[in-house]
C-alpha cells in the first residue's frame, strides 16, 4: 500500500454566513450562491483538493427564500493507484470508526472498499466539531453513491444514476501485429477489447487465427451526460474477417452475445454455485432484517448452509476481478463473466483463485466458511446485471443455446439494424452514428 507524502490538505469551503450591511429594503431576500465548479488553479499538494469556490450574491424571490440550500462539500479528493479509505480518513482527522461504520452499510454494493483510480470522493464535515455528516463516491458524472449519516449515527446508502444519451458508434480497423493493438490504435478501449476476446474466445484463436490484413467492425455505444462521456459503454455488434470465415456477434436483449443465427457465443451459467444442493437459508429479500444488527438492510443474493470446506464453484466462464478480505462481506471473490454479468462469493474460509485468474464454469475457486460478520457457515452468492443484484434462483439469467422464440424476431431485426451501419463506407477510422435516425436514445 502507498503511503501520503504529506498531511496538507485544503478546505474546499468555510460554510460561515457572512454579515450584510446596508442592503436596500427593496430586497426582500438575498442569499449566497455558491460555485461548486472546480478553479482551475490548485495548490500542489499530495492531496489534491478544488480550491474554494467563489462566493456570489444573487437575490432571490421570497418562495426561493424558503428552500434548503445545498452546502458543498468540505474537501474533495481525486483517488490514486494505492490509496485506502483509512489512509485518506486518517489524512482528513476523521475517525477509524466512521470507516467501518460506512463499509458496514456498504455491504450490499462493495464499492468504497474497492477504490479505483480517477474515482471521487468528497466529504460533508461540521466545523464546529468536525463530524463527518456524509461520504459522496463519485465513479463518473453518471454514477455516484451517497453514504449519510442518519440521527441514530448508522450510515444510509443510496446510488444514484444520472439520465444520459446513449450514442453509438461504428469502429473497424485492420489487422497489423496482434488483435489487441490493432483495436487499440482503431480506438476501441481496453475493456471493449477484452470482451470481444472472451465471447470469440471457444470460437477463435486470436494469435494463431487472425492474420495481417484481416478486419473487424464493431458497433459499441456510451452514455453522455450533458454531453461529456460518463465513461459507460456497451459492445452491440461485432463482426472478424479472416482469409476463411467471418465471425459474428451481436448483443441480445437478455444481455447475452449470439451469432447472427440466433445461437449463443457463451456457454449457459450454473443456477448453483455448488455440486450438491444445500437448503437455502436466507433468499434474496431487498426488505431482510439483518439478524446480527436488526436493521432493515437489503439482502442482495442467497445464502446456503453449506458446513466450512464445501467447495464453492464459479457458475459461469470468466475473470476473477477481486479477491479480499472485508471486515462484514469475509473472504470474497467477484468474477466479471461479460460486460453485462457478475457473480459475488461471500464469507468464505478460504480463496483458491487470484484476481486476473480465467475461470470455467463449475470450477473450485473457494471453500465455504463464516468469515466476516455472519451467525453461522454458510455460502453467500450473489448475481448482478449491468451492477445491479437479482435473484439467482429466479432471474431470466443465460441458460439456453439460443435466441428463445419470443424474442428471435426482435433479434433479427437488431441484427440487421447493426449489419447496415458496419456496411457503411467510413471516411475516417472511426465513424458516430446516432441511434435511430440519427436521433440519439434517451434513457
Amino acid at each position: 500500500m502507498s503511503t501520503f507524502k504529506t498531511t496538507v490538505l485544503t478546505n474546499v469551503v468555510n460554510y460561515r454566513f457572512i454579515s450584510l450591511i446596508g442592503l436596500s429594503i427593496i430586497t426582500a431576500a438575498a442569499v449566497f450562491s455558491i460555485n461548486t465548479t472546480p478553479s482551475t488553479h490548485y495548490k500542489e499538494t499530495q492531496l489534491p483538493l478544488v480550491t474554494t469556490p467563489q462566493v456570489v450574491l444573487k437575490t432571490l424571490t421570497p418562495a426561493a427564500v424558503t428552500k434548503d440550500i445545498v452546502l458543498p462539500p468540505t474537501y474533495e479528493y481525486k483517488v490514486k493507484n494505492g490509496d485506502t479509505l483509512s489512509e485518506i480518513f486518517a489524512q482528513l482527522n476523521l475517525p477509524q470508526a466512521d470507516v467501518k461504520d460506512i463499509m458496514a452499510a456498504d455491504l450490499n454494493s462493495l464499492q468504497i472498499d474497492n477504490l479505483r483510480p480517477n474515482d471521487i470522493l468528497r466529504f460533508w464535515v461540521t466545523d464546529s466539531n468536525h463530524r463527518l455528516n456524509k461520504v459522496q463516491l463519485q465513479f463518473n458524472v453518471a454514477h455516484m453513491i451517497d453514504y449519510t449519516r442518519e440521527k441514530n449515527n448508522d450510515f444510509s446508502v443510496k446510488e444514484i444514476t444520472l439520465p444520459g444519451v446513449w450514442r453509438e458508434k461504428v469502429i473497424s480497423g485492420e489487422i497489423h501485429g496482434s488483435f489487441s493493438s490493432s483495436a487499440k490504435k482503431a480506438g476501441l478501449s481496453y475493456t471493449d477489447i477484452h470482451e470481444i476476446m472472451a465471447i470469440f474466445k471457444d470460437k477463435l484463436n486470436f494469435d494463431r487465427d487472425l492474420k495481417t490484413g484481416d478486419r473487424f467492425e464493431v458497433v459499441s455505444k456510451a452514455k453522455y451526460v450533458n454531453n461529456q462521456a460518463s465513461g459507460d459503454t456497451e459492445l452491440q455488434a461485432v463482426r472478424l474477417y479472416t482469409n476463411k470465415q467471418q465471425f459474428s456477434a451481436y448483443l441480445n436483449s437478455d444481455g447475452n452475445f449470439y451469432d447472427q443465427n440466433g445461437e449463443s457465443l457463451q456457454r449457459a451459467f450454473l443456477r448453483y454455485p455448488t455440486a450438491k444442493r444445500f437448503r437455502v437459508s436466507s433468499q434474496f429479500n431487498p426488505y431482510r432484517r439483518h439478524p446480527v444488527t436488526g436493521r432493515i438492510q437489503p439482502h442482495n443474493g442467497v445464502d446456503f448452509a453449506a458446513p466450512s470446506g464445501t467447495p464453492v464453484l464459479a457458475t459461469g466462464d470468466g475473470v476473477v476481478t477481486r479477491v479480499t478480505n472485508h471486515p462484514y462481506a469475509g473472504r470474497y471473490v467477484v468474477i466479471k463473466h461479460s460486460a453485462n454479468y457478475s457473480t459475488r462469493y461471500l464469507h468464505n474460509s478460504r480463496i483458491l483463485v487470484k484476481v486476473g485468474q480465467r475461470v470455467k464454469r463449475g470450477q473450485e475457486i473457494a471453500l465455504s466458511g463464516r468469515t466476516g460478520r455472519v451467525t453461522g457457515p454458510h455460502i453467500h452468492y450473489e448475481f448482478l446485471v449491468r451492477g445491479k443484484p437479482v435473484n439467482p434462483l429466479t432471474a431470466k439469467i443465460p441458460l439456453a443455446a439460443s435466441v428463445s422464440h419470443q424474442q428471435k424476431k426482435e433479434f433479427e431485426l437488431d441484427v440487421a439494424q447493426y449489419n447496415r451501419l458496419m456496411r457503411q463506407p467510413l471516411t475516417h477510422k472511426n465513424s458516430d452514428i446516432e441511434v435511430a435516425a440519427n436521433e440519439p436514445k434517451d434513457i
